[in-house]
């Protein structure tokens, strides 16, 4: 029986990180999970996400790292099934594009952080690499114009083309380094520098020059638990976003028919005329209905009215005035049947949460109040709710 303690899987991307294929021998195989005497799959780790492929034509969904052993994770239709055996001899190949992606992500990050502390002396204390985003937290608020000159200056090295190197110090050596680290490492560190700019421990693959990081773009940043949380794409994610981006800038110039230019200018002057035009319309609406409620002739029983869309004020002023008309359930309500309704409901000399009650118990509507108006929400036909309260419509 072997010790786990003893077994560690070769990391072979350590020693090519553009190696796609390999052969490996199987140290154990419980259900999905497969151990291998040495691989080229990147486990989960670092803040980075794991590498995908397939292992002897089975994919690879998950890589996970314990006690130095690294965890293969197969798909499997059937779980109690055990796709390989102790011993076996298996060849594995890496998504060489999701690998290579994840290498120009984590190369520019270094590069961009680097610019960060020497700049600020802040830290980048948390990182996340996954399929879908880029995100670095540092424990300090960076300024906006600190923000884009980093990002400049992280552009500026990917164009000089810079040497990564990864190289493992010994712990004399590492006593004399200017390194970051987010932990504090004494045997097995390794380096990843990018000369004359940038060294950080890190345990993921890195690419050979600066250059096939191809572009940085700051994509986002916001203040986070006392420091500051920057989204970034590099390389072809960069890419794909700046033309997605570009696409939808393209298409909505050519609606408004305006340069690309002008979209912003153009968007904020009509979103103005637009809230204008509306206030406007409301102000027509809520006078017409007040007409035709002033018009109501007084007497008893109860009275509904309905319009597509009301201000909560105008549903008071109109319940206001048909209170002093009527002697039933005065109800005003505004919305659809499709989209359902708000209502505000009162009555003079009696209770209208009676009404509130009765709308609660046919249609499970929501709300409440006092007894001389009642206000809510509820989903119903409108022929049904003027059913309810045995009225015509107003």
């Amino acid at each position: 029986m072997r010790d786990a303690s003893k077994v560690k899987t070769k990391k072979l991307y350590y020693d090519d990180a553009y190696a796609t294929r390999f052969t490996a021998q199987v140290v154990s195989c419980t259900g999905s999970d497969v151990v291998l005497d040495q691989t080229l799959f990147f486990p989960e780790e670092g803040g980075q996400s794991a590498d995908r492929g397939v292992l002897n034509g089975c994919e690879v969904i998950d890589v996970q790292i314990r006690e130095g052993e690294i965890h293969h994770l197969l798909k499997n239709e059937d779980p109690a099934a055990k796709p390989f055996s102790e011993g076996d001899t298996v060849s594995g190949e890496i998504d060489w594009e999701h690998r290579f992606s994840n290498m120009q992500q984590h190369s520019g990050e270094h590069l961009f952080s680097g610019m960060i502390h020497k700049a600020y002396g802040f830290d980048n204390v948390g990182f996340h690499l996954s399929d879908s985003e880029v995100t670095l937290d540092f424990d300090g608020v960076v300024p906006e114009e600190g923000i884009r000159e980093a990002e400049r200056k992280a552009n500026q090295a990917i164009v000089s083309n810079i040497a990564v190197k990864v190289i493992f110090p010994t712990p004399e050596e590492l006593e004399t380094m200017d390194y970051r680290s987010k932990l504090e490492l004494k045997n097995d560190v390794r380096i990843v520098e990018f000369s004359g700019v940038d060294a950080c421990a890190c345990c993921a693959p890195h690419v050979r020059r600066t250059g096939e990081i191809g572009l940085l773009k700051v994509i986002s940043s916001q203040n986070y638990k006392g420091g500051v949380r920057i989204s970034i794409l590099c390389g072809f994610r960069a890419l794909a976003l700046l033309n997605h981006e570009h696409e939808i800038l393209m298409k909505t110039a050519n609606y408004l028919t305006t340069s690309s230019d002008e979209i912003y200018g153009l968007t904020v002057k009509m979103k103005t005329e637009n809230a204008a035009l509306r206030a406007s319309l409301k102000k027509a609406v809520s006078e017409n209905m007040l007409e035709k409620i002033h018009a109501v002739s007084e007497g008893e029983g109860n009275i509904c009215f309905f319009e597509d869309d009301l201000e909560a004020s105008a549903m008071r002023d109109a319940v206001n005035v048909l209170v002093e008309k009527k002697s039933g359930f005065c109800c005003v309500f505004s919305g659809s049947d499709d989209t359902g309704y708000k209502y505000i409901i009162g009555r003079k000399g009696g209770d209208a949460r009676e009404a509130g009650k009765l709308l609660s118990q046919k249609f499970g509507a929501r709300g409440g109040g006092q007894p001389q108006m009642i206000q809510g929400s509820v989903r119903a036909p409108r022929k049904e709710l003027l059913e309810l309260f045995e009225i015509g419509e107003l």
